[in-house]
């Protein structure tokens, strides 16, 4: 399951993490989102300790929305090492992509 991320635990979850990490923003009216879920969910099974897998609702979340410029749901951003390294957003994004984005951060 993937670990559910605050304004608060953001910095212990995320940035110091030693493994990879990717963020799902989402929102609780965003279609997108809720339909991409259960396919991100899927990825803690499929990638296991080599990438952590955090969500984050951004309608509960704001401020710490716009300090990471996420204008838009839904969005992922990806962790290495403490520092973004890779952004998709948008809602017509496939799995394919968030896929892709994810093997360039664990190699």
């Amino acid at each position: 399951m993937a670990i559910e991320v605050n304004a608060d635990s953001f910095e212990k979850e995320v940035v110091q993490s030693e493994v990879p990490v990717l963020v799902d923003f989402w929102g609780p009216q965003c279609a997108p989102c809720l339909a991409l879920m259960p396919h991100v969910e899927g990825l803690v099974g499929k990638y296991g300790a080599k990438l952590k897998i955090s969500k984050i609702d951004a309608s509960k979340n704001r401020r710490l929305c716009l300090n990471l410029k996420v204008f838009g749901l839904p969005t992922f951003l990806f962790y290495k090492n403490g520092k973004e390294v890779d952004r998709l957003t948008g809602g017509d994004l496939k799995m394919d992509d968030i896929e892709a984005s994810i093997k360039k951060i664990i190699e």
